[in-house]
């Protein structure tokens, strides 16, 4: 059975969808930089160990980040999944976990890089929003797409139904892409795409808006 550690920062919603969903998986440890994280509580309530690693007490960013990965391979994880972890890693750091880093992102990415997507969809006037499972590389948001998942942007959005919207698809496909990891049915192609293996054809379409049936 592979073994994973999360990071957080906060709340660890997308942690709790993780350890709810039943995975072939064992949680090393959930990990923060940030003592005060409601997630922690939650992932002690699951039985798991919690670690913190305060960014605060450190002065350079790779400071923090080579004691983050030193408590990280303690457990030795095939897989280390930032849940909400509010923080730029270091190349050094991302390198270092090529091929088992993964995040999910609140945008259908490359769309909405970085941070407030969803003040940003709805400025911009999309119909489809969503969210991405992807690994991690030294370029911000740019790594490998695993999973998305779409959802309409619907007449009177706010920025804060839209995000609610879209971090209930965000439980849904970082567990699956989890699972994928662990089943061993992810591959990442030289060109830099992720191939599922044995993926079912799919021939639906989510169409915004919607005219009434």
């Amino acid at each position: 059975m592979k073994s994973i550690v999360i990071l957080i920062s906060g709340r660890g919603s997308n942690m709790q969808a993780i350890l709810e969903a039943d995975l072939p998986i064992r949680v090393s440890a959930v990990v923060s930089n940030n003592p005060d994280a409601p997630g922690l509580d939650i992932a002690r309530r699951h039985g798991v160990p919690v670690e913190v690693v305060n960014h605060r007490d450190h002065d350079s960013r790779d400071a923090f980040d080579a004691q983050l990965a030193a408590g990280i391979d303690r457990h030795s994880p095939d897989l280390v999944v930032l849940a909400g972890f509010m923080r730029i890693l270091t190349p050094g750091f991302v390198t270092h976990y090529a091929g088992r880093l993964i995040n999910v992102h609140p945008s259908l990415l490359p769309a909405f890089t970085g941070l407030n997507t969803h003040a940003r969809a709805l400025a911009e006037g999309v119909k489809i929003h969503g969210c991405t499972a992807h690994f991690v590389t030294p370029h911000l948001d740019k790594g490998p797409i695993i999973a998305q998942a779409a959802v309409p942007v619907l007449a009177g959005d706010t920025e804060q139904s839209l995000a609610a919207r879209v971090l209930a698809q965000e439980h849904v496909i970082y567990p699956q892409a989890i699972r994928w990891f662990a089943e061993g049915r992810l591959r990442i192609t030289p060109d830099g795409n992720v191939i599922l293996k044995n993926q079912p054809p799919m021939e639906t379409a989510l169409i915004s808006p919607q005219e009434p049936q």
